[in-house]
């Protein structure tokens, strides 16, 4: 296949799916799901070896190039985010088909009604076909089109879970308005002033004028929103906490890093020119101060989906110290690789939490005591998950955080490797502190059991973010293959 068709079927595959599972109803949503995400899975690491072996390409829709028409785009760092989700959402549609299989027959079995449960598919597959298309985008108009996409797809998946979860879709759905709002004023003030929206023809033209630095200054106000980053997170814990545990593994998993890979491509690219080190200094204390703060919060909770969402407002924090040690050796592929791993080992913590959701009927930690004698394939795959998210050998996690620890310490900015060992500890605080409780005597036996769907996917993707640590070398080379830029 040409990289055409491999762009063509990544972008494609969900969006079409989407369509069907709606029109097939609930009779067949869950086949179109599963169908479809096997396609778009293998479309978008097909993709990403096409960059490898070719490098980055355009694709003009329909023939018409920019800036008349619609440029696909796509390179090393496009290429490693599609793939990225494209595996996380195949696992995230295996466990979904177990977790809605379990649901209706917790349903059966009380003669309650399970709702239109059947929608997680089209939403679900429409918010995957909105991430490729925001990865693809070539300027920054189709770049917003696909935020608009990816966030009314989240809303509508948290508001599935009914009850609170409504009041946090509904604060979601607020703060995204305004992200969006600041974003495309910003794209406004862009074109007013340089009369194109596409990226490559925006680095060349770029230049340090007020209005840029504003158009600049609210594009990344806009995307900080929605990247939950400190201190603009606190719809990301109760969006996460409330939703079913598919819907958490999506939004924390993948969605969340789509305004980080856009404000990587924004100032290490397109704002390059504007002169950005107090920018990127910015940036990095925010994420400095996202570690700690969701550390010490994540500390604090009783609830195991809430921790678990307040560490993902710490992780993101590793991410956004890529911006200050951005100039330095094989930072850009340390961070890539931590934020891949993280994908992985934070999608498997929310399964995790799923699974002791169906078996307990609750997440309350202090009464989890004995779950792994219980659950231990649940418990094996939250101690991998841990192990990478605390950045211990050999995992995934280790070699992205090793690279950023490295890149910090030969560029004298020992205050950024404090935090990166720092945040670590706190990690291992919160999640070893739940996995204590799996060795402990189970207080009383349970008979219900979580599908095994549901725990083997668990397992299997945690057992990645491991596995993760051997990708180190290919990812260099992909990056180097690829032209990240």
């Amino acid at each position: 296949m040409t990289q055409e068709s491999w762009m063509e079927g990544t972008l494609a595959a969900p969006l079409l799916g989407a369509v069907l599972a709606l029109i097939a109803g609930r009779s067949a949503a869950s086949a179109i799901g599963i169908l479809t995400a096997l396609v778009g899975s293998a479309a978008s690491i097909g993709l990403a070896f096409a960059v490898s072996r070719g490098g980055s390409f355009r694709y003009a829709v329909g023939g018409w190039g920019a800036p008349l028409g619609i440029d696909l785009r796509v390179d090393a760092l496009a290429a490693v985010m599609l793939a990225m989700t494209g595996v996380v959402g195949l696992c995230i549609s295996v466990y979904a088909v177990g977790y809605f299989r379990g649901k209706e027959a917790e349903a059966a079995s009380s003669r309650t009604n399970t709702g239109p449960a059947w929608l997680f598919w089209p939403m679900w597959l429409m918010l995957w076909g909105g991430m490729n298309a925001l990865y693809l985008s070539g300027d920054l108009f189709n770049i917003y089109v696909a935020l608009e996409v990816v966030g009314i797809s989240g809303i509508g998946l948290i508001a599935l879970a009914g009850g609170s979860a409504i009041a946090a879709a509904l604060r979601y759905l607020l703060l995204g308005l305004a992200g969006s709002l600041l974003y495309i004023v910003g794209v406004e003030l862009l074109y007013a002033g340089y009369a194109t929206l596409d990226l490559e023809q925006l680095r060349q033209r770029i230049d340090a004028q007020p209005s840029t630095w504003l158009a600049a200054a609210l594009m990344t106000a806009g995307l900080l929103a929605k990247s939950a980053l400190f201190p603009l997170h606190f719809w990301l814990p109760p969006a996460h906490g409330h939703a079913l545990a598919p819907v958490s593994a999506a939004l924390s998993a993948l969605v969340v890093k789509t305004g980080f890979y856009l404000l990587v491509r924004l100032w290490l690219d397109v704002f390059a020119a504007l002169g950005t080190e107090h920018v990127t200094t910015f940036l990095g204390a925010l994420g400095a101060a996202a570690v700690l703060w969701g550390g010490v919060q994540a500390l604090q909770q009783e609830r195991l989906k809430m921790m678990v969402a307040y560490s993902t407002v710490a992780q993101i924090g590793y991410l956004f110290m890529l911006f200050p040690l951005a100039s330095m050796s094989g930072s850009l592929t340390g961070a890539l690789l931590l934020a891949v791993s993280h994908a992985m080992s934070k999608a498997a913590l929310f399964m995790c939490a799923g699974s002791v959701l169906a078996v307990y009927g609750h997440d309350r930690i202090q009464s989890l005591q004995g779950f792994g004698a219980l659950m231990p394939m649940t418990a094996a795959a939250f101690a991998l998950s841990s192990i990478s998210l605390i950045g211990l050998p050999p995992s995934g996690g280790f070699a992205g955080k090793w690279m950023l620890l490295s890149a910090a310490l030969a560029g004298g900015a020992w205050w950024w490797a404090a935090i990166i060992v720092l945040g670590g500890l706190l990690t291992a605080a919160y999640l070893l502190r739940v996995l204590a409780f799996a060795f402990l005597e189970p207080v009383v036996a349970s008979s219900t059991r979580a599908p095994r769907a549901m725990e083997l996917t668990s397992l299997i993707l945690a057992g990645m973010a491991i596995a993760m640590n051997f990708a180190l070398l290919p990812l260099h080379d992909l990056l180097h293959a690829g032209g990240a830029r």
